[in-house]
């Protein structure tokens, strides 16, 4: 049993038994009143995000998580093949465990798989991966970067919003948490 003054970003507790990853926490501190922690949690299946506060001190239940760093393999049918960098063995995940981290996946890519009594809970990617576009529509003479967005697909099937300037066969850097672009690359 750990108490609330152990809470960290992505530290895993066990609420009524579900388990929930900490997304962000905050101490605070009334001038009235008891300190208590505010925190947002999502729920590590479901997917689901709720507020939850608990009292300074309180015991809360953390679950066991182990982080492990695995190496993409290839799509496999509807399932999608991880090697273990450190003892080689390989895991098959479903698309429903993999979930939105299937859009910027590359083969041979290293990412965080995070497991709690030997079943995949989910996948952390890094915040930002480089990715080539395959297709997008040409631009247009006099585009600029504040002119607006055009579709753009990603060299994993994943379409995105770049500015009118980007063309294709171009490496842009994209965030892994909500798809948006950030910038071109240079080689």
């Amino acid at each position: 049993m750990a108490t609330t003054n152990d809470i960290k970003n992505g530290t895993v507790l066990s609420i009524d038994g579900q388990l929930w990853n900490v997304i962000e926490f905050q101490h605070v501190k009334p001038g009235k009143g008891g300190a208590f922690v505010r925190t947002k949690l999502r729920n590590v299946t479901s997917g689901k995000v709720v507020d939850r506060t608990f009292n300074a001190g309180a015991k809360i239940d953390t679950a066991t998580v182990d982080r492990r760093d695995y190496q993409y393999l290839y799509k496999d049918g509807a399932d999608f093949v991880f090697m273990d960098t450190a003892d080689y063995d390989q895991i098959h995940l479903s698309t429903e465990a993999v979930g939105g981290a299937a859009n910027f996946m590359l083969e041979n890519q290293t990412v965080l798989i995070a497991l709690h009594n030997g079943e995949a809970l989910y996948i952390e990617l890094p915040p930002s991966v480089v990715l080539e576009i395959t297709y997008t529509e040409p631009g247009l003479q006099g585009d600029r970067s504040s002119a607006g967005t055009k579709p753009a697909t990603l060299e994993t099937g994943y379409e995105i919003q770049v500015p009118l300037f980007v063309e294709t066969g171009t490496k842009v850097k994209v965030d892994t948490r909500d798809g948006s672009y950030l910038g071109r690359v240079n080689d």
